[in-house]
């Protein structure tokens, strides 16, 4: 099957691809390799360098261009033909957006409508769109996909209008689709301005994590795990015009997961803060619809994750000079 991979070079996206390849579709991705702003160059040299050595084992097509850039994307799929487009170029979250909402809207609206428009025209059979939990707004434990969803800040708002313009693609005949909405993705190779990283990474110098709400949770899923999901959403007959939640499904809360990486590392301390008034309060998401649909199985618990990333990052010749 030939499959195209917007964003294929992201922490769960060259997951995917690697995932793909393993099972011999034809695979191309799509990734414009931006800082978004706020990531050293340095650092996403290095992890893109790293990412691309994971994916290189099978012929790739990669094209380094912008999905805002209509013209450019259409040519990609004249090029492709792809049967499965699965969308994860995005701005990667809230904070993100916030910096700079109107280049959000540009990637994850204009983009997306780009993207939808090529699927549409080359007669794509099946776009999974990767959206978030945060669409779900505020939410407890054993939140399911037919939960109403009440989005707080735009990165929420734009990921659940995303969801309502694939939907309105595949009610007019245009394709089938698969929405997938993962939460507190982390693991080895991703970028260190993320909550699970700086608390990693912080406690490896020593230094205070700062822990934004005791009593805030989250759903922490192993890359591993939400790589496995997104590829049975791409490939999976019965997934078609569903929805499903791609997480461990297991909330943990902030001072929890710093006081287990604290004694993982062995050093560091804590200071705790108030809640982040630009989040929603979050615990875990029903995965049932995806058990039995998908046969998803996520395997990394929260113990195990955390071990596997600090010995990545200690095992880095990028991070482990510069936590000493």
């Amino acid at each position: 099957m030939k499959i195209l991979v917007t964003g294929g070079l992201g922490l769960i996206g060259h997951n995917v691809v690697q995932r793909l390849q393993a099972q011999s579709h034809t695979v191309s991705v799509v990734d414009n390799l931006t800082t978004y702003g706020i990531i050293p160059q340095s650092e996403l040299d290095y992890l893109m360098a790293e990412r691309m050595k994971k994916i290189k084992q099978a012929p790739l097509n990669l094209y380094t261009r912008d999905i805002s850039d209509r013209d450019s994307i259409d040519d990609i799929f004249v090029i492709e033909q792809p049967d499965v487009v699965i969308h994860m170029a995005s701005f990667p979250r809230q904070k993100v957006v916030n910096a700079n909402p109107a280049w959000g809207a540009r990637v994850m609206m204009e983009g997306l409508i780009n993207v939808l428009e090529s699927a549409k025209k080359h007669q794509v059979k099946r776009v999974v769109y990767i959206s978030s939990s945060m669409v779900y707004g505020d939410f407890t434990d054993d939140v399911t996909e037919d939960a109403v969803c009440r989005p707080q800040g735009q990165y929420g708002i734009m990921k659940l209008a995303g969801e309502h313009l694939v939907k309105d693609y595949a009610r007019r005949g245009c394709f089938d689709y698969a929405i997938i909405r993962p939460s507190a993705v982390y693991g080895p190779l991703d970028v260190e301005d993320r909550v699970v990283s700086k608390f990693m990474l912080t406690a490896m110098r020593g230094e205070v994590l700062r822990v934004n709400g005791s009593s805030e949770t989250l759903d922490f899923t192993y890359v591993d795990d939400a790589a496995d999901g997104v590829v049975a959403a791409a490939l999976v007959p019965a997934a078609a015009n569903q929805t499903f939640n791609i997480t461990k499904s297991h909330s943990v809360s902030l001072l929890q997961a710093a006081r287990m990486i604290i004694e993982i590392v062995g050093k560091g301390s804590i200071e705790l803060r108030d809640k982040d008034a630009d989040f929603p309060s979050r615990g875990a998401l029903n995965i049932d619809r995806a058990r039995t649909v998908l046969g998803y199985d996520p395997k990394i618990d929260v113990a195990e994750g955390f071990d596997n990333y600090h010995a990545w990052f200690k095992s880095s010749i990028y991070w482990a000079p510069k936590t000493v």
